[in-house]
């Protein structure tokens, strides 16, 4: 008896790390690829802010705009990939984003706004369909390090972004007439039009369909699925109608928007912290910014382990989004030093990224099997308005009152109130 269990355990470890290597480098690029396009911006504003004659104010619009697109289709995306699967959905968003990012190239503010408002559009249901399409092969038991290793993109496309658009902006500065901040748009935006007809050829909707598991295989996926849990409580909601009565999802909406509000904030507007405290250069800027995302790897990495070994999330989770909101407002102090604005990105990156692997293991355990598409993507949806509040916010703040930290340290204590809702009004198991 105790010889089979064993080996049931072991077949378990090797059927879902086969499924691991099969799926998670391929959608890790994917997701990279989606964030260095997204948050681009952040580092051809270093540029295009003179070439365009814009100000602080009308670069937190544009940054917003991306969200307003973002968040008006993402519903609609998830449920249509509910229904029609995830290669059609992913085939659609990739190859609209990667084109509407390659023709980013602005002559004035209102292109700007439409661009990165179709850019949003095309983009929408992109990660929560991801969230919801790995439910599809994993278990509960296994989502938590399955997220974390998923969440690894954002910090490892600023460690590949950062310095490959200070490359790029530098080097291609003129060329064939255009500027920098242009060839950074172009050149960014062809892996995803590519990886989305990859996607087409390479991934399966489902278990079932996946000719690379063998027919013992693919029934140990479905039996674990079909035996699991299907949400964590006789409370939680079992179809997309419940969830949208369901107060603890629009809970989980605010404290993901608190969380996003800081995300955007970090990614935005630490190159043009960095050029504040005396980084002059794009090269520069890009490099430093590839280092901070670099050391956040390693934090993220670390953090999740914690999380999984002592299969607890909450408390991780509220632990990282209270140290990013002391580090955003610690940030005026460090106005003067360079290593010290370093050192303070370097921490709240750590915190803001391992906070997002983690958050995303709570929802995906609360809901029921038939409100997870619906129920993700509106969490996502409703907590993505932090990236259309936050940019514009703090753009409007530094252009009325001259200095970006008062618009950062008010984000910081948005997060902090996001944590402490998380704490009192989330409770994990052990309150139940």
């Amino acid at each position: 008896m105790e010889t089979s269990i064993t080996f049931v355990a072991q077949t378990d470890d090797e059927v879902y790390r086969k499924i691991t290597w099969r799926l998670l480098p391929f959608l890790l690029l994917c997701y990279t690829v989606a964030q260095v396009d997204r948050f681009n911006i952040g580092f051809a504003k270093l540029q295009f802010i003179h070439d365009l004659s814009l100000n602080d104010a009308s670069f937190g619009v544009a940054a917003s705009m991306f969200s307003i697109g973002y968040v008006a289709f993402e519903v609609p995306s998830n449920l249509m990939l509910a229904r029609i699967g995830v290669r059609k959905i992913l085939l659609r968003i990739m190859v609209l984003w990667g084109i509407c990012c390659s023709l980013f190239l602005a002559q004035g503010a209102h292109y700007l706004y439409i661009m990165r408002f179709l850019l949003g559009l095309a983009e929408a249901g992109f990660f929560p369909g991801l969230v919801v399409y790995l439910t599809y092969w994993y278990p509960n038991r296994y989502r938590g390090r399955i997220m974390s290793l998923l969440g690894i993109a954002l910090p490892l496309s600023g460690a590949i972004g950062g310095p490959l658009a200070g490359c790029i902006m530098d080097s291609l500065q003129g060329v064939s007439g255009w500027h920098g901040w242009q060839w950074l748009f172009f050149i960014e935006g062809l892996p995803a039009v590519l990886l989305g007809v990859i996607a087409y050829f390479y991934l399966q909707d489902k278990p079932g369909q996946a000719d690379w598991l063998s027919t013992d295989e693919k029934r140990l996926v479905i039996d674990d699925l079909e035996g699991d849990p299907k949400a964590s409580s006789a409370k939680s909601p079992k179809n997309f109608r419940a969830a949208l009565r369901d107060p603890k999802v629009y809970l989980m909406a605010l404290i993901y928007f608190a969380f996003f509000c800081s995300l955007n904030s970090i990614m935005l507007w630490g190159p043009t912290l960095l050029r504040i405290v005396g980084l002059k250069t794009v090269t520069s800027i890009g490099w430093w910014s590839g280092y901070i995302s670099a050391v956040s790897i390693a934090g993220m990495l670390v953090v999740g382990y914690s999380s999984d070994r002592m299969v607890e999330r909450r408390w991780h989770a509220a632990l990282c989004g209270i140290t990013v909101a002391v580090c955003l407002l610690l940030l005026p102090l460090a106005s003067q030093s360079s290593g010290l604005t370093i050192a303070l990105l370097m921490v709240a990156s750590v915190g803001v990224y391992s906070f997002y692997g983690i958050f995303w293991t709570i929802p995906s355990a609360y809901l029921g099997s038939s409100a997870m598409a619906g129920g993700i993507a509106l969490i996502s949806s409703l907590g993505y308005c932090g990236a259309i509040v936050s940019p514009t916010f703090v753009g409007w703040i530094k252009v009325q009152t001259g200095s970006l930290y008062i618009g950062l340290s008010t984000i910081g204590v948005i997060v902090l109130l996001g944590m402490l809702l998380l704490l009192i009004f989330l409770p994990g198991p052990e309150r139940k």
